[in-house]
């Protein structure tokens, strides 16, 4: 007999954290989902690693600070490893963690504030798990704000004048948590040219998604930290 009822899709997690009781809270929360499995634990990066490598998971929910081998470390080799099919969530305790450039930089999709509450979870794990960054324009923006004008002596690998006027003004709005949405309408083009733009830009800076591409942003002096504040 053939069921009429669609399949439903689950997200198979990996949970890393070193401290046991923020470990077990978050395991026993995603577990309380239908679409959500946890396939492993590991209390510190180096067995986030090797428990990743075994259990293929959809999704990696790294602590940024752990014993070993750290979260960053961890999500490099996890993201390679997996051809980028693994996705990284990262886990931080407070706002302005200096390490959260280094993840996003390191290819995660996102970080979570490790007090989030329950449905912020879940929606991160969601939406990271589906190949989306997570960019919360309150903390994120800020965090790689303050991080970018710390690396000054960086020179970045690309330049603006790479980009036409309008692509760099697209990269700007996605540096300010416009989603396209957002941007066609403040620009009054189509979501469709909006994409168009977005695809070129990505291209032409070898970005990989909208968290690198906020961290251009930056780096290109597009957006400054006090360019958030109002």
């Amino acid at each position: 007999m053939i069921s009429t009822e669609k399949e439903l899709s689950v997200i198979r997690a990996l949970v890393a954290d070193d401290q046991a009781v923020v470990r077990t809270g978050f395991v026993n929360l995603l577990n309380t989902q239908e679409d959500i499995e946890v396939v492993g634990e590991a209390e510190d990066g180096a067995q986030a690693i090797r428990i990743a490598a075994m259990t293929r998971p959809d999704l990696a929910l790294l602590d940024i600070r752990m014993p070993h081998k750290n979260g960053i470390d961890a999500a490099r080799e996890i993201l390679a490893a997996s051809d980028g099919a693994t996705k990284v969530l990262m886990l931080t305790t407070f706002g302005l963690d200096e390490y959260v450039y280094d993840a996003l930089a390191a290819g995660a999709g996102g970080f979570l504030l490790k007090d989030a509450t329950f449905p912020e979870l879940l929606h991160a794990v969601r939406v990271v798990a589906a190949g989306n960054a997570l960019l919360s324009p309150e903390i994120t923006k800020r965090v790689i704000g303050e991080f970018v004008h710390a690396r000054a002596s960086r020179l970045p690998a690309h330049s603006v004048g790479e980009l036409t006027a309008r692509e760099a003004e697209v990269l700007t709005l996605i540096a300010r948590g416009l989603s396209n949405a957002e941007i066609a309408r403040r620009l009054t083009i189509t979501d469709h040219t909006v994409k168009t733009h977005i695809n070129r830009l990505f291209a032409k800076l070898e970005l990989r998604d909208r968290a690198q591409a906020v961290i251009a942003a930056y780096e290109l002096g597009l957006v400054r930290a006090r360019d958030n504040a109002g």
